[in-house]
């Protein structure tokens, strides 16, 4: 791939094909206050309610995962890799999910005290929260200020929930999966291809249309090599910025080093955006038959999880168009499945123009990425819409329940457009 401003990155999800296509989107904005974007995480297993492990349910205001651990993990005095947590949530939201720590007393967690963030449940069990170990969530959404009246806005979204019903939704990895400047992907893959160059100057330069303020004014320094001035311009939180710049300052502007100094859940996210970049790509090439088979394809079963290869498509395509089966795409590495038949011919071809080789496979498995097959659509559980009228106005209510690692933003901006 190559070399690209972050303000052309910013076109990866935008121009990607809806199922819905043939129905007008009704405009309109999301998250104008936290409570329009409501998450609640659906933990895989039940708790114990035993254990070294203490398991605690917080709900966070505007704060994203990520920051929410640091921000814990400094209150009880641990490291931040001690707090486990299960999956990613949303910043901009009320969000509430499980994480747990190892040895740390109930009390200390229940007397938490840190603005955004609610401590709701505590219990313990015998192993730590894993990334992974969730079974969905459930979202409760409103969307205001659309660009239509209000009878267009509920006949679209009934439009467009009869499609997915029907079809399903695309699996598509949300914008939120590639970071606030959606170039996630390409600091993932300045590792994979080992361009540490590359990852420095898209960690802390190339300044771009979604950089302000004082970001904004640190990236240009960084471009003309003034380390020092632009570490004091990264906010607090930053650490990992704030302490690269320090780096550079001291050893002269080796950029290399830098890639030295990210945590390893960091790297494993920007590798991890890269396989999602890349899937993105061949669902889109799919779209919109996504719920057709064809020859050669891994499908997946909705019930467990488990895939097997198609040889008779025609044969398992009424389980597809029943919502039994799906067609999956790539999350490349070495565990990956590769496809066959005119299946393969499709991804085959997508994987090779983004350099997924044998040595790329290898540095999947260097950054611990997780790699295998994803269904190319889901069918949102308990979907519903409605109507609504507050004091700021008119917003159409969306509940339902995705199934771990889906993304709410995919069904709105089916209805958005």
């Amino acid at each position: 791939m190559s070399k690209r401003s972050v303000s052309k990155s910013a076109d990866i999800f935008a121009a990607l094909p809806f199922i819905s296509a043939g129905i007008s989107g009704i405009g309109g904005e999301i998250r104008q206050e936290p409570e329009d974007f409501r998450v609640d995480e659906i933990p895989l297993y039940d708790f114990a309610g035993s254990g070294s492990h203490s398991y605690f349910r917080i709900e966070k205001v505007n704060l994203g995962t990520f920051e929410a651990i640091n921000l814990i993990a400094q209150a009880l005095g641990v490291k931040r890799q001690e707090i486990g947590y299960a999956g990613l949530k949303d910043a901009t939201a009320i969000t509430r999910q499980w994480l747990s720590v190892e040895k740390v007393p109930a009390d200390k967690i229940r007397q938490l005290n840190i603005p955004g963030i609610k401590v709701l449940e505590l219990t313990s069990h015998e192993n730590k929260l894993k990334l992974g170990h969730l079974a969905g969530n459930r979202f409760s959404l409103r969307i205001g200020r659309f660009k239509c009246d209000r009878d267009y806005a509920g006949e679209a979204a009934a439009g467009v929930c009869a499609v997915i019903a029907r079809r399903g939704m695309p699996n598509y990895f949300g914008s939120q999966r590639f970071g606030t400047r959606l170039d996630s992907h390409l600091l993932g893959e300045a590792l994979i291809k080992n361009d540490l160059e590359r990852f420095a100057d898209l960690m802390l330069g190339t300044p771009g249309e979604l950089d302000k303020g004082k970001i904004l004014q640190a990236r240009q320094l960084y471009e003309h090599g003034h380390y020092d001035k632009a570490c004091k311009l990264w906010p607090w939180p930053c650490t990992e910025q704030r302490k690269a710049l320090q780096l550079l300052a001291r050893n002269g502007g080796r950029k290399k080093k830098v890639a030295y100094l990210v945590s390893s859940d960091m790297k494993n996210f920007y590798v991890s955006a890269w396989q999602s970049y890349i899937f993105n790509q061949v669902l889109a090439a799919r779209m919109p038959d996504i719920d057709l088979l064809l020859t050669g394809d891994m499908a997946w079963k909705h019930n467990n999880g488990s895939v097997f290869q198609v040889v008779d498509a025609a044969g398992e395509q009424p389980r597809c168009l029943a919502g039994e089966i799906s067609a999956t795409g790539p999350l490349p590495g070495m565990r990956m499945q590769p496809l066959s038949g005119p299946a393969g011919d499709i991804e085959n071809a997508i994987l090779t123009a983004n350099g997924v080789d044998e040595q790329a496979n290898l540095a999947l498995k260097k950054y611990y990425a997780r790699t295998g097959r994803r269904p190319l659509r889901v069918m949102p559980g308990n979907l519903h819409w409605q109507v609504n009228r507050d004091r700021r106005g008119d917003y159409l209510q969306l509940d339902f329940s995705l199934p771990a690692g889906s993304y709410a933003t995919c069904l709105l901006r089916e209805i958005m457009k």
